[in-house]
């Protein structure tokens, strides 16, 4: 559905506060009352919905939603509500990787080609040159410009929404063109290139890569409400609708429905499931020092590639310094029509998930008003301790 201009989405028609269960965080507390506000700060920038989660090092949890999950009715935004993790999804693949290199099934200096054999050929691609660890870097140059496109326009999306692309069919359109530069020589983020890590744990562990994430990952942490959607271009109840305003002084579009799933992006989740994921991924439970170290090991990232300062990027995995001092690790994705932004602290005590349920994509200053809401929000929520 669009939504005319002028329609303004006003952040006070809903907003939800939730006691976590997981401490006691008074609903209507100082620090709830901040987290609401910066969430219909968000909604303030022209996002429809949004839902955001804050756990401190007590454990315990709040939940906030405001805006509305459907502008045509103005139903509330469930603060349990169902949405697209987009890029999230590589925080998940990564640390399958790490896991299966600490089990010494595979190593990060491994050569795409030792275990996808002839399959990075092509204009310059040569997979005998990059490693499993510059994939899961974004450093192996794999050109990433040919990936297939749901979006761009509203014409685009309604006609790709249902389109289906096998795992070989995208890696074979990035080959076509050439490597964005030689492997280790630089930085450009690849979807293509966790594509690629998918069919890698798939040739390891001789099942699909999301079967990995179910076994290691989500059953071990409890994390019910996280699934895998294949071909299903629905989301389960309850959910905000997805938003996408694709060029200045077009209307919204109801961008909820997308079959666009695979190693780079696709899972759909909670606040509370990512909540438990970023905790668990830095506090020992997913992953060894040794192998946090390596999740942890980051390069420097372009001022264009980022909004964020002297941003850094690990293993699927952003970083940027918090306005109160320290580290944030940020996994973060974008998906049409939903956009996920995750904070934790290294020592897995703090985190902070955000939904939003638009994507705003008619103009950058849309775009970075949009980011820099929900970055106030992350340091907001993990600088609290500090106040």
């Amino acid at each position: 559905m669009a939504v005319k201009r002028g329609n303004r989405l006003r952040a006070t028609a809903v907003a939800v506060a939730v006691c976590g269960v997981t401490g006691t965080v008074a609903c209507g507390t100082g620090e709830g009352d901040r987290l609401r506000s910066d969430a219909e700060a968000i909604v303030d920038t022209g996002v429809t919905g949004v839902q955001a989660r804050a756990t401190g090092p007590d454990g315990a949890s709040e939940s906030v939603a405001a805006g509305v999950a459907d502008v045509g009715t103005d139903r509330e935004v469930a603060p349990d509500g169902h949405f697209r993790i987009g890029s999230v999804n590589k925080t998940l693949v990564a640390t399958v990787v790490l896991q299966l290199a600490a089990e010494e099934r595979l190593s990060l200096d491994d050569t795409a080609e030792e275990w996808l054999p002839g399959v990075v050929r092509g204009n310059g691609h040569d997979g005998r040159l990059m490693t499993v660890r510059q994939l899961l870097q974004h450093t192996a140059g794999v050109h990433d410009g040919d990936y297939p496109v749901r979006g761009g326009s509203a014409e685009r999306y309604r006609e790709s929404r249902h389109e289906v692309y096998t795992p070989e069919e995208i890696v074979a359109a990035a080959m076509r063109g050439a490597p964005d530069f030689a492997p280790g020589e630089g930085w450009s983020y690849s979807n293509t290139g966790y594509v690629l890590l998918g069919m890698v744990v798939e040739r390891v562990t001789g099942r699909p890569w999301q079967d990995e994430v179910e076994a290691r990952i989500l059953r071990p942490l409890g994390m019910r409400d996280t699934t895998w959607p294949g071909d299903d271009p629905g989301l389960p109840e309850p959910h905000a609708n997805g938003y996408t305003r694709f060029a200045p002084g077009e209307e919204l579009v109801d961008t909820t429905e997308l079959v666009d799933a695979d190693a780079s992006g696709g899972y759909v989740s909670t606040t509370a499931d990512l909540d438990r994921f970023a905790r668990a991924l830095f506090d020992g439970t997913l992953l060894e020092e040794a192998e946090r170290a390596e999740l942890t090991g980051t390069v420097p990232v372009g001022e264009d590639d980022t909004p964020w300062e002297e941003a850094g990027y690990g293993l699927g995995i952003f970083s940027r310094a918090l306005s109160c001092g320290g580290t944030v690790w940020i996994p973060s994705g974008d998906q049409i029509g939903y956009r996920t932004r995750v904070g934790v602290t290294e020592d897995g005590r703090s985190s902070v998930v955000v939904s939003m349920s638009t994507q705003l994509q008619d103009s950058a200053e849309s775009a970075l008003a949009q980011e820099a809401a929900a970055t106030e929000l992350i340091d907001n929520a993990l600088c609290a301790e500090d106040g």
